[in-house]
């Protein structure tokens, strides 16, 4: 089936007495066992709303299975902590969402695990790589720069080696970019974003063979980050439609990216679809579409970034992203403050640089409330 299908049909579980086409919402906490092989409980991630959940999102991203979180950092902490234990090392590019790198950071340390925090480059995180390494985490395209990786280029090198990889897949979705496909063991969402797509709820993923979703859930089930079964709910029904929303906010990023760029008021504009972009030839390789996140730099003092921001009327300013509302912020105040400063400031996170999600509202809206914030 098409991606499109996909997103409306698998899954589902069809309740037998009423036959209506939602999977009906399961809200015990106890179930029955006698006579059954199953043992359902929630915090073992195995009930029928996360079941249901998972097969569409496993199918999406072309895995074997699947396990569904109460956040993406439980989905991180739990996959880090799978695959690593004292001893070992694991290599983190640098470019990654700010508190996976607080996580790493401030946890690892105290886990006895080694960590070397490399450049978004697949040369670079492949130089990082010991004897020791075990573990690898990367991010495409990145937050908030949006630099690519060649996600093959490490999949490949990391499998030469018997190196385990994760990627947080979450700015593309399994609409843009497949992971799995490229070679990448763990594909990690923060689903609150663009798999929920509403700005209405918490929750993470993590899809990957079954054998190492199994490695996963032996940690998982003892860390309790799972989901419970209305929010299971919410998230299947939004997903029925992330095909259509991801299309159109892409469309819509593309045609913003391109009109931003041409701004007398902007410095630079970070967008993987943009020909001028350093990245551009692999993520013309590796990505279906260019994703709806962009990030631009405003010109003028340290605070010209918050006073656009201010100006607007129609893009929000606010935290999160990946809804149907366009929403803007600033990543040194708000999704890296934890990241030391002159760790962004080697990766280009300025007081004015703006990350900016792209919604499905009408491009021309969107570009006209840019324009009047630039003027005014």
């Amino acid at each position: 089936m098409k991606k499109e299908t996909i997103c409306v049909h698998a899954g589902g579980v069809i309740d037998p007495t009423t036959r209506g086409v939602n999977t009906p919402i399961f809200t015990s906490s106890a179930f029955g066992y006698l006579d059954s092989d199953t043992r359902f409980y929630p915090r073992y991630f195995n009930t029928p709303n996360q079941a249901a959940v998972v097969s569409k999102l496993a199918a999406l991203e072309k895995t074997e299975d699947g396990l569904i979180f109460s956040s993406g950092m439980a989905a991180v902490s739990a996959v880090t902590q799978a695959f690593l234990k004292t001893g070992d090392h694991a290599v983190v590019q640098d470019e990654v969402y700010g508190g996976t790198h607080a996580f790493v950071s401030a946890h690892f340390p105290r886990f006895g695990i080694q960590s070397s925090f490399a450049p978004a480059d697949a040369d670079a995180i492949i130089a990082a790589m010991r004897p020791e390494t075990k573990f690898i985490y990367i991010e495409s395209p990145t937050n908030p720069m949006l630099t690519v990786v060649d996600i093959a280029k490490v999949a490949s090198a990391a499998k030469e080696r018997g190196i385990i990889t994760a990627i947080d897949n979450t700015f593309a979705s399994p609409i843009n970019q497949n992971p799995f496909c490229l070679g990448i063991d763990v594909v990690i969402h923060s689903g609150t974003k663009y798999l929920n797509g509403h700005s209405d709820m918490c929750c993470g993923a993590v899809l990957a063979s079954r054998e190492l979703t199994q490695r996963v859930f032996r940690t998982a089930y003892s860390l309790g980050g799972s989901l419970n079964a209305n929010a299971c709910y919410l998230l299947e029904r939004s997903l029925k439609t992330l095909a259509l929303r991801v299309e159109r906010q892409t469309e819509n990023a593309m045609a913003i990216a391109s009109w931003l760029s041409g701004r007398p008021g902007i410095a630079r504009v970070n967008y993987p679809g943009l020909a001028s972009h350093p990245n551009h030839d692999i993520a013309r390789r590796q990505m279906k579409g260019f994703g709806a996140m962009m990030s631009f730099e405003v010109k003028g003092d340290p605070g010209a970034g918050v006073s656009f921001m201010k100006k607007l009327k129609l893009i929000f300013p606010a935290l999160s992203l990946g809804g149907v509302d366009s929403t803007i912020c600033d990543p040194v105040s708000t999704s890296h403050q934890k990241v030391p400063v002159e760790i962004r400031e080697a990766m280009g996170i300025t007081a004015n640089v703006l990350r900016l999600s792209v919604g499905i509202e009408h491009r021309d809206d969107l570009i006209e409330d840019l324009d009047q914030a630039l003027r005014n």
